[in-house]
């Protein structure tokens, strides 16, 4: 009787285990559809919202956005074009710029190179870059935090005014990011569980090929991981060298076909930069900047939180703390300085934010809508109001094509009168249209140095005057800022140039840079 009792009470245990495994079964399936379902959610919006980012972007930032991608990806898929001394230089690499050209060549072979597509799709295609870095961002924070903090974190990240500002543009520096992101997906970080050390440095290497100073941000990262790592001579004989060798195999190839000759751009960036000092020619700013104003742009109205999240979560991401300020002790160090060299860095900064915002509980939302409210003033005003000119006029110019496919009219020749690369050119034209700017090439030791742009602005009516000495000579129209009229008012009197459109640029002009744009037609 008590074996059968015994053997009666394991059955229906027996039973229980397997009820509760199937329940439990059908609990982690109804948890995997919610979390699809969750998922979903996420990419959708982020897609949707990063496409409404895209097209709330009208504005120039710098010329790299056009002069180190689009209009080198036009030349090469089209023929025809400028290209800035760096390329004859050999300092950039057609990596980056090749991408842009896959998809013009596919507009072209479709007979859809039309120059509203060549402008808006590979913004649109940058976006949707972002879009997936963006949830690759937020799935790895779920995986070390909490929901209610990889929520918070994801809030901060998708309102961050300089995020809006850049994520969508054509820039290195923006696809420097995305890739970081992308990358730190697969990154090591302690608690992570998408670890792939293979897919990790892989992104890195790319990262580095588009912009070799990916470099500088990911150097204590790839340390970390170093010394973490137990067995140390697979990761450097496995990984390390096997993926740097055929990054710039790679690299040395696509530069090899477009420069028609072998060509290390590595190494002549490195070259040009330390030996000749070129980046100082652009300009250079005191050591500090990038505490006392660089950071804090960056940032925004983001940075008490950060700062507030850093004393919460120093211990555990420390590694990434250190990175932060890593970078911007290294790029202090360089003279020439820009908002967009530590933009890299900023999603790393969103997860202490995030932090910060999980742990202020009662005064949370108030803080979360006095950061959505302050970076959307600021994304608004930069993306459609700050520096727009420089664009708007591409459209007006680009009218001129008409003109230049009839034989009725004199040949549109349209001479920029600004600073260098002011604005882009046949990416925003896309005809053969005669187009001219002022050069402003570095100084790289050459005999018979001078730079056009320097001698312009030191004299403009003198220099008009040694230019076009025969009016036969002069261009059919010239492009320049408002601050500039005065100066050369009698030159255009006295050719007969008449002011025919005016383009509002900035609220705030500086310099050489007026507040409007004027496109002066000779009659």
């Amino acid at each position: 009787m008590e074996n059968l009792r015994s053997r009666l009470k394991l059955g229906s245990k027996s039973k229980d285990v397997k009820l509760r495994k199937r329940r439990s079964l059908l609990y982690s399936k109804e948890d995997g559809r919610l979390l699809n379902h969750d998922l979903l959610k996420v990419v959708v919006f982020t897609v949707v919202f990063r496409l409404v980012n895209c097209v709330l972007v009208q504005t120039s930032f710098v010329p790299d956005e056009y002069w180190q991608s689009l209009e080198v990806a036009h030349r090469m898929v089209f023929k025809y074009g400028y290209l800035t001394w760096e390329w004859k230089a050999g300092i950039r690499g057609f990596t980056f710029p090749l991408f842009f050209a896959f998809l013009y060549k596919i507009l072209h072979l479709l007979n859809y190179d039309t120059v509203h597509l060549l402008i808006w799709l590979p913004r649109v295609v940058q976006a949707l870059l972002a879009a997936f870095a963006d949830v690759k961002f937020y799935l790895l924070i779920r995986t070390l935090e909490t929901e209610d903090v990889s929520r918070w974190t994801f809030f901060c990240h998708l309102c961050s005014w300089f995020s809006w500002f850049c994520c969508t543009r054509t820039l290195t520096n923006t696809a420097e990011t995305t890739l970081t992101c992308l990358a730190l997906f697969y990154f090591p970080l302690p608690g992570s569980k998408t670890y792939s050390s293979k897919k990790y440095l892989s992104l890195v290497a790319l990262a580095v090929l588009v912009r070799p100073t990916a470099l500088i941000v990911w150097f204590p990262l790839l340390m970390y991981h170093f010394w973490q790592e137990e067995n140390k001579l697979r990761l450097i004989t496995r990984r390390y060298i096997p993926i740097g060798i055929l990054a710039v195999l790679i690299s040395a190839l696509i530069d090899c076909l477009f420069y028609e000759k072998w060509t290390l751009v590595q190494l002549n960036f490195i070259k040009f930069n330390i030996l000749y000092g070129v980046a100082d020619f652009y300009g250079s700013h005191p050591w500090h900047w990038y505490f006392s104003q660089g950071f804090a742009v960056v940032i925004g109205p983001h940075l008490p939180f950060f700062l507030h999240g850093c004393s919460l979560a120093f211990r555990k991401y420390r590694i990434l703390l250190a990175t932060v300020l890593w970078t911007i002790v290294v790029y202090s160090f360089l003279p020439h300085k820009e908002f967009r060299f530590i933009y890299p860095v900023l999603p790393f900064c969103m997860i202490f934010c995030g932090i910060s915002l999980a742990h202020l509980k009662a005064w949370r939302r108030p803080a979360a809508a006095f950061l959505l409210v302050s970076n959307l003033v600021l994304a608004l005003y930069t993306g459609l109001i700050h520096q727009r000119g420089t664009l708007d006029i591409m459209s007006h110019l680009q009218r001129l094509c008409e003109v230049s496919s009839g034989s009725a009219r004199p040949q549109p020749d349209v001479f920029f009168l600004m600073p260098c690369h002011s604005t882009p050119l046949y990416s925003h034209v896309h005809c053969p249209l005669t187009m001219r700017i002022l050069e402003c090439p570095p100084d790289l030791g050459e005999d018979g140095y001078a730079e056009e742009a320097a001698q312009f602005y030191s004299n403009p009516l003198l220099w008009l005057r040694t230019a076009f000495p025969y009016k036969s000579s002069l261009p059919t129209h010239l492009v320049l800022f408002d601050v500039l009229e005065k100066e050369i008012s009698t030159f255009l009197q006295a050719n007969n140039f008449t002011r025919t459109a005016e383009i509002f640029h900035t609220h705030v002009p500086e310099g050489r840079v007026g507040g409007s744009i004027f496109i002066y037609e000779r009659h």
